[in-house]
């Protein structure tokens, strides 16, 4: 899933953002609301992160904008104000969560999480395909019974995968919801990674559950 996180302090940016990529998710950080309209027009991503109080664009405005122009991307506001009258201001310009800095991480990526499910059509924090079950909160993958370790990206590719279920998956869609705008790997790299993914998950197994619709992409489902 891919993430972007407007946020003007730079030390506060850059340590979310870090902490966010150790938990599998793909990440663009900018320090203002300029760049961070620039990001939302020329990229897509799963989840934005505006703090209010920016430069050149504050983030109910940025906000503004973007539901202004049809977005329904899921938008949560970061803010140092805590009163009744500011939280009401965010959420009447369009936000789906408002949390009050500072905050901690866990509860971040709580919200994220909560954030993800309501566009998703699976509602709870675990699913599953056939034998496969993924839990996003404990990062959990276990195969009939099985526990698997997987790495962040692996976790990451995985999460896009089974997010949208049954549904094919162009290599360009897998690039951009698990690796950052800045990612400069091969041209392979969807493909080197499910590979690994293949190898942890299918290849143990009898029945496959990674499968290759050439010309068009991956898709995960129980044949």
């Amino acid at each position: 899933m891919r993430i972007l996180l407007a946020e003007d302090e730079p030390d506060l940016r850059e340590v979310t953002i870090k902490r966010l990529r150790a938990s599998g998710f793909g990440v663009d950080g900018c320090p203002d609301g300029e760049e961070a309209l620039y990001y939302l027009e020329h990229m897509n991503y799963d989840v934005a992160i505006l703090d209010i109080m920016m430069p050149k664009l504050d983030g109910l405005t940025v906000l503004r904008i973007l539901r202004n122009r049809g977005s329904q991307i899921p938008v949560l506001l970061l803010t140092a104000r805590d009163s009744v009258g500011d939280r009401v201001a965010g959420l009447d310009a369009g936000a789906d969560d408002y949390l009050i800095k500072p905050f901690e991480f866990e509860e971040l990526a709580a919200r994220i999480r909560a954030l993800l499910r309501r566009r998703s059509p699976e509602k709870t924090d675990a699913v599953s395909v056939g034998d496969l079950t993924v839990e996003f909160s404990t990062r959990k993958v276990t195969r009939g019974g099985k526990e698997i370790s997987l790495s962040s990206k692996e976790f990451a590719l995985l999460e896009s995968l089974i997010r949208h279920k049954g549904a094919v998956l162009s290599r360009t869609q897998l690039e951009n919801q698990v690796w950052d705008y800045g990612f400069e790997g091969g041209s392979n790299i969807v493909d080197v990674y499910i590979r690994y993914l293949r190898k942890k998950l299918d290849d143990p197994f009898e029945k496959k559950l990674i499968h290759t619709v050439r010309g068009a992409g991956y898709t995960l489902r129980e044949e």
